[in-house]
């Protein structure tokens, strides 16, 4: 059974789940589109310091808020049979219950639940053996891709438009993933 790597925000979660707190805690009107960069401080102009004070407070209610993905439930509920569904975020373990109760709330059915801490997603990727890799961080993408010699799936947003590698494969949405997946699985067979 094909088990796959899953990043959870921006890729299981709406890329835009932030936006409704930065715009209101900061008080912008910005749009997903307005979001051309991963790193969230200079797009905003404002300081590291004040933005990580704020998103370590702000962290666990907009992991209990964050809406779905489009589209990502009808796949995931479709996949759960057929594949093991590992999924692998950078948020810290403390946010472990919070991130479970999340999952429970959208019934999201899931084999096993990994929150490393960081962005480096690659051994632990290369540890659970996963055979193919979902995620929106266009610098996990390449590494992950290159690393492991796995296909990586790049959720499409105005924050990882960078050139990217053969193995890493940008898809619009969660239809667009499973139709991927597919034929690469009957390339496989």
């Amino acid at each position: 059974m094909k088990r796959f790597g899953i990043d959870i925000d921006g890729t299981v979660t709406s890329p835009e789940s932030l936006l409704p707190h930065i715009n209101e805690y900061f008080q912008l009107n910005l749009s997903l589109q307005d979001i051309t960069q991963y790193e969230l401080t200079e797009v905003l102009n404002i300081s590291p310091q004040t933005f990580g004070k704020w998103f370590k407070e702000a962290e666990p209610t907009i992991y209990k808020e964050s809406p779905l993905a489009p589209g990502a439930k009808t796949i995931l509920d479709q996949w759960k049979e057929k594949y093991e569904l590992y999924f692998i975020s950078a948020r810290s373990s403390d946010l472990f219950q919070i991130t479970r109760d999340w999952f429970d709330r959208q019934d999201l059915m899931y084999h096993h639940i990994e929150l490393i801490g960081s962005h480096d997603k690659i051994s632990t990727a290369k540890k659970h053996n996963v055979d193919i890799f979902f995620e929106d961080k266009h610098d996990n993408a390449v590494a992950i891709s290159e690393e492991l010699s796995i296909p990586v799936l790049l959720f499409n947003t105005p924050y990882n438009q960078n050139p990217i590698p053969d193995g890493v494969i940008r898809v619009n949405d969660w239809r667009e993933a499973d139709a991927w997946v597919q034929n690469w699985l009957q390339n496989q067979s």
